[in-house]
This record gives structure tokens, sequence and C-alpha cells, in this order.
């Protein structure tokens, strides 16, 4: 409320006592008010006491909305700001249409990047790891939401980021339609963050990947990685700092880059080659390898009573992940249920449909691999 002491509804108790009197009014309190405690309790207590900073946020929400229009489309009907955001379907596009969504975060990335004071790339990792999830159905993107919340919010900062994501919705062709800005002191310290994602994409039934079709002797084709994308940083941070005692801006020899550059190289986006290789009608499946690694993504993508053999030899993993390995002498299964190990996306091709495949990779220059195959048996991965 916000009366002030002269404000005759919040007065001492012998003007409660009075009013008392009069018909409508509450009755005479039973035990008076102490004065004291009472014109404490009347000091008017602002918002921005409790760690809330209303001008910083609606500042911060001003930039997010003059810099999100840059995504827009012609199916976008709404503006940043209402209680909700607005898309229509393109119905002629897609019939039969089938919405895809999918949530993520970035994890402990967020640190390294508070650190280093890089924090557009975030917002592009964020939004590409979503893109690839829902990508692996075969879905096109339609929209973005995101959620920033900080103990205190800082309007610079909420501007690199979701500039980092209007840049990578427009890459991948789809449009930063709202999102949610809060304050939470007392949730996060300070200027710390988190930073979520929501996406919507779409695909026509027919056009659905759901991996059913994969069979025993299909080829597992490798989709490298840029490095960590945003995955296993918990443990890297870990190994880096804590054991190894580098700094973010220390040169290491065994990386060739700083460790804080290693550890922030953009996660990618596959949107691109599993469209190019969906028209061509050369895979049965793809497996995006976030957390977990392969061992745990590749089977999301393979039916009851087929398993994967993944031959190691096939490719060579990002000397990072040989740093981290040996600074902390950890285990090969471990790691490969950790990060990624140099693998971004893995395809599913058909044996006969190999050779197309190269051919449309090679010319789009996407670098790939063959890495193993799949067979009958469990549904899990083996490593030889």
């Amino acid at each position: 409320m916000s009366g002030t002491e002269d404000d005759p509804k919040h007065g001492d108790s012998e003007a409660q006592e009075a009013s008392a009197s009069e018909p409508g009014m509450i009755a005479k309190l039973s035990h008076p008010v102490n004065s004291a405690t009472a014109k404490r309790t009347r000091a008017a207590t602002p918002y921005a006491d409790a760690g809330v900073d209303r001008d910083s946020a609606t500042l911060a929400k001003e930039r997010i909305a003059r810099i999100a229009r840059r995504s827009f489309n012609r199916n976008v009907l709404s503006e940043i700001g209402g209680f909700n955001g607005q898309f229509a379907l393109d119905a002629e596009r897609y019939p039969d249409p089938v919405l895809v969504s999918s949530t993520d975060g970035v994890g402990t990335k967020l640190k390294i990047a508070a650190a280093m004071g890089l924090h557009q790339s975030v917002g592009s990792d964020l939004v590409n790891h979503c893109v690839n999830d829902i990508a692996v159905q075969g879905a096109t993107p339609l929209f973005f939401l995101d959620s920033f919340a900080s103990g205190k919010i800082d309007p610079e900062v909420v501007e690199c980021v979701v500039s980092g994501i209007v840049d990578a919705c427009k890459a991948n062709g789809c449009a930063l339609l709202g999102g949610e800005t809060a304050e939470l002191p007392g949730v996060y310290v300070g200027a710390e963050y988190d930073l979520v994602g929501f996406i919507v994409g779409v695909v026509s039934r027919p056009r659905l990947v759901t991996g059913e079709t994969i069979k025993a002797g299909d080829i597992l084709i490798g989709l490298p990685s840029n490095g960590l994308h945003t995955n296993g940083y918990t443990l890297a941070r870990r190994l880096l700092f804590d054991v190894a005692g580098y700094t973010h801006d220390q040169y290491v020899n065994e990386l060739k880059d700083k460790v804080g550059a290693a550890l922030m190289r953009g996660h990618r986006s596959y949107l691109s080659p599993i469209k190019k290789l969906i028209q061509a009608e050369v895979a049965s499946g793809f497996a995006h390898i976030t957390g977990g690694g392969i061992t745990e993504n590749l089977p999301r993508v393979l039916p009851r009573g087929i398993c994967a053999h993944v031959e190691l030899s096939k490719w060579e993993p990002p000397q990072i992940f040989t740093h981290l390995q040996q600074i902390g002498s950890v285990d090969r299964d471990e790691m490969l249920r950790t990060f990624n190990m140099g693998v971004g996306m893995i395809a599913v091709v058909p044996a006969e449909k190999l050779a197309r495949a190269r051919l449309v990779l090679n010319r789009m220059n996407e670098r790939f691999f063959v890495m193993g195959r799949v067979a009958k048996g469990e549904r899990k991965v083996m490593y030889s």
C-alpha cells in the first residue's frame, strides 16, 4: 500500500478507536498498536528495496522488443510485450501438419560466458541446440521463445544474449516470438543468470522422420561438432580450472588455443545438412549428440531389436576432449557418455543409399565420416 503517516487509514491507535464507532468501519482493536511499531510498518517499502529494479527490467524489455523484430516474418501476427505470441501456420505449405517442440538450456557454459563477457554466443548456442532437437524429426523451425532469469537484470547483458538469439533465429529461418525476463534476487546471486529456450517447428506427417525404418546393415554417418557445444561443462570446468589450474585467457599448447576460447566455441546448427539428406530421401533417422554423448543419444532413434556398432578409429576427436581425458584420467566410457567427442549429429543411412548421401554432403561442403553401422541386438551402443 502507498499510504503515509498523514493518511487516516494508517494513523495511530487513537484514530483507529475513534473511527471504529462510525457505521461500516472495522471494530476497535483489542490490542492497541505500539506507536513506534506502527511508524516502522507505515514506512513505504519500494520494490527496489527488495532487490527488483523495475527501471532496468523495463529498459531490457524495450531493447528486446527492438531486437526481436529483426527475426519477424509475415507469419508473425503479434508484437513483443503482449500476453502471448501469435504465429500463422501456412497450411498450404504443410498439409497434414505435425507440430514438433523442444526445450533446453545452455547449462554451466553460462559460467564461462559470464567470466569472459561473451553473452551473445550463448544466445546462438541456445537456439541451435533447440533447432537440432526438432530437426532430427524433419521439422522446420517456426518460432522460438526464451526465458532469461537473473538476480539483477543488466540491460546490456540481456541485449547481448537476445541479439545472439535473434541472429540464430534468422539463420535458422524462425522468429523470436516472445519470452520471459525475470529478476529473481534470492534465487540467483547478483548478475548471475540462467537461460532457457523453447522452440516449435512443423513437418507434414508423411515427411516425419521417426527412425522406425532403421534396419540392420544401415550405416552411421557422423557430422563433426565444434567442441563441447553445450554439454559436459561442469566436468570440463572442474578439470581445466580446478585440477589443471588454468585461467580463461591462458594459452594451452595441447588445445592450440586459449582455454576460454576453446570452451566457448559455438553449438552448430545441423538444420541444413539434415534438410538436404531428407530431401534426397537417403536418411532413416538422426541423433543429436548432446548430454549423455553417443552412448545415451544414439539409442533414442533406434527401433527395438537394433543396436549400433561405433568404430572409434573412424574420426579424431578435437584436442579439447583428449586433453580433458588426460587431465582427469577419465575413463573412456565416461568420456563417451558425458561429451559428444567431436560428433554433433549422426545420420542413419541405408547401405544402398550411402553413395547418394556422400554426394549430397560433398556438394554442400559438409564434413562427415562413416563411423559404424547398425545390427540386430539390444538397443544400445557398442564401441570398438
